[in-house]
């Protein structure tokens, strides 16, 4: 019998990769492996529904799994995980010293709803009192004008967004000091171009992201996996399959990275990160699955409701397949 062959629609990360160059199977599934950028394949994902199985920002995910109208149902294998302490770059010029000092302040933002802003606000919100409706949001393209919100939200009235104009993207504006500043999952180009009035809010991220992980046990989640559900309904066996498989591969990835005879990156000090990460988030400090995960999706499903994104808190049960929540052991 032939296997199911599937279009699936990841980033090209090492805990991907043995899965995209054949080292890990999917049972029963014949992949066809696109490596796209997530911002493409969140806009057709979501958008069009083209792909049988991809990677999904997770905020758009629950937005679309609040509005009961989401073609995909989630597996948590969390493909893209990120402290977002990088991700708030400020006007060096006007004042703006530390997170409090947002207030009042026009900020860029590439999409509301995204991911990365949605962990932010709620970091802004929960350790310095800097609510969303205490800044003017300013929502546009990073480096291209005109990007579109790609799935509508309706939010509270005492957030205030305005569009930017159709012919400037984030990344002119922030040069020019039409915004005071930024957040994103990305850096606008003027900041990795070194543009001497750009820069970050806190100078030492990493030391901020430590003390907010130890103090929250939270390493955020950015992505999850989608299996569209008509795929699912027809082979339930599929979404244990993909999340098998994506556990494998991960654990194939840090097999690689750790054996440091030769170094499988471009970086130096490998070994140094690699100690640091597990002295901080533990052993498994990348873990799939729902269970050692509870606490840091219980803490998005409230921010994304408090922060007017979904209009009812979901439960962490209504965004997975079932046969996902749990697994077997020997």
């Amino acid at each position: 019998m032939s296997k199911l062959c599937l279009s699936v629609a990841i980033g090209d990360y090492d805990r991907n990769r043995p899965l995209i160059d054949g080292a890990v199977q999917i049972d029963g599934v014949d992949p066809v492996f696109m490596t796209l950028a997530p911002e493409e394949i969140f806009f057709r994902a979501f958008r069009h529904a083209e792909f049988d199985v991809c990677e999904a920002s997770l905020s758009s995910f629950t937005v679309k799994t609040a509005q009961g109208t989401n073609p995909y149902v989630g597996v948590p294998a969390f493909l893209s995980r990120a402290f977002r302490h990088t991700g708030i770059l400020v006007r060096k010029d006007r004042g703006i010293e530390k997170p409090e000092d947002l207030k009042g302040r026009r900020i860029g933002c590439p999409e509301y709803q995204l991911t990365a802003c949605v962990w932010i606000r709620d970091m802004l919100e929960q350790d310095y009192g800097v609510k969303p409706s205490d800044v003017i949001w300013v929502r546009g393209g990073i480096e291209q004008p005109g990007r579109p919100e790609k799935i509508k939200v309706e939010l509270p009235a005492d957030i205030r967004v305005e569009q930017a104009p159709e012919d400037r993207s984030l990344n002119a504006m922030l040069m020019a000091g039409e915004i005071d500043g930024f957040i994103g999952p990305r850096a606008p180009s003027c900041f990795d171009e070194g543009h001497p009035q750009v820069g970050r809010l806190f100078p030492d991220p990493t030391a901020a992201a430590g003390d907010y992980y130890r103090r929250t046990g939270i390493f955020p989640i950015m992505h999850v996996l989608g299996v569209r559900k008509t795929i699912a309904e027809a082979q339930p066996w599929l979404p244990a399959a993909l999340l098998k498989a994506f556990e494998q591969s991960k654990k194939l990835a840090l097999v690689r990275l750790s054996d440091t005879s030769a170094t499988k990156i471009t970086l130096p000090f490998v070994e140094e990160q690699l100690q640091g990460a597990r002295a901080l988030l533990g052993e498994d400090f990348w873990s799939y699955g729902v269970a050692p995960n509870r606490h840091v999706l219980d803490a998005f499903l409230k921010a994304h409701h408090r922060q007017g994104l979904s209009a009812r808190q979901l439960r962490i049960e209504e965004l997975f397949h079932p046969a996902t929540l749990e697994g077997f052991k020997i």
